[in-house]
């Protein structure tokens, strides 16, 4: 228990797996497969939202990948990438007892939330995932991005997708299932936060309440040194203390968290602090379960 690299049996490729140090036999916990961006990997990620600092006092398993695509930058793709995911969701499943996995949530920054977005399109994942945290990785409602927000590096910006409903950082496609979802963003890599959102319409909820901010005296861990030197504020700068904006519509139909969150003065790319890290798994620990045990 603790921190270790697994292995996908079926492909041979590593994974990191984080666990309470504690963790007894048949006990409850919440998985969160989190998925990093394009062009980074599963360490970075781990960094850039470190759960793993919580999994003794929420009771986490948290799975890391690496996408396998490289070139022109490593990127999640469905024909390289959704069986190996399959598989460490079916490991964590049989490792832990489908029946204690208390809640199952799609975790996703920048290109990793497309993904996490695209994967719930998918049967094995609609089925099993209870909710979605887009960590800049598409808002259900578009927001609006500004010419800034895309930094070239050695010569070149990431394409985008193509196609007038394509998901992107600032829009995500309306999954065809019943999930929880948080959007948490940088204030910097938008134009402006809606205030309303379909996907709290779709569940009757009422009109968004902003609770306390979150106060952070401590900066994230990591940030784009990719960029250093000639990044954007709405890219990401160097790590700092901060300050979000909490805002959720409460009174959801089945008790489902929808919520939006933006960290004040930040962009991309600067990795989450550490109270509006707990903030957000406190949230996701909090909403309701159960789909995991029901799938097949």
């Amino acid at each position: 228990m603790g921190s270790i690299s697994m292995v996908d049996a079926k492909t041979g490729r590593k994974c990191y797996l984080d666990d309470p140090d504690d963790l007894k036999p048949g006990e409850k916990v919440v998985f969160l497969l989190s998925l990093h961006g394009g062009g980074s990997v599963g360490a970075w990620q781990r960094s850039y939202f470190p759960a793993y600092h919580y999994k003794e006092r929420y009771r986490l398993v948290i799975a890391t990948p690496s996408a396998a695509t490289k070139e022109p930058s490593r990127r999640w793709v469905a024909e390289a990438d959704d069986d190996h995911l399959r598989n460490i969701v079916n490991y964590v499943f049989d490792k832990y007892g489908k029946d204690n996995i208390a809640s199952f949530w799609l975790v996703g920054h920048s290109q990793g939330g497309m993904t996490a977005n695209r994967l719930l399109g998918d049967d094995f994942f609609r089925n099993g995932v209870d909710g979605w945290l887009s960590l800049s990785g598409g808002r259900i409602g578009p927001i609006e991005l500004p010419a800034s927000f895309f930094v070239p590096v050695r010569g070149s910006v990431p394409p985008m997708p193509e196609g007038s409903n394509a998901p992107r950082p600032g829009r995500a496609s309306t999954p065809d299932c019943d999930i929880s979802f948080i959007f948490a963003t940088g204030e910097n890599e938008m134009v402006a936060l809606p205030e309303t959102s379909p996907w709290a319409d779709k569940y009757g909820a009422g009109p968004r309440v902003r609770l306390p901010d979150v106060v952070d005296d401590k900066p994230g861990e990591i940030y784009d040194t990719l960029r250093e030197g000639h990044s954007t504020p709405a890219w990401g700068l160097f790590p700092r203390p901060g300050r979000a904006l909490v805002y959720v519509y409460p009174n959801a139909r089945g008790g489902r968290l929808i919520a939006d969150v933006v960290r004040l003065d930040k962009g991309h790319t600067e990795g989450l602090e550490p109270r509006i890290t707990e903030e957000l798994i406190k949230m996701m620990v909090a909403a309701p379960g159960g789909k995991a045990r029901q799938s097949v």
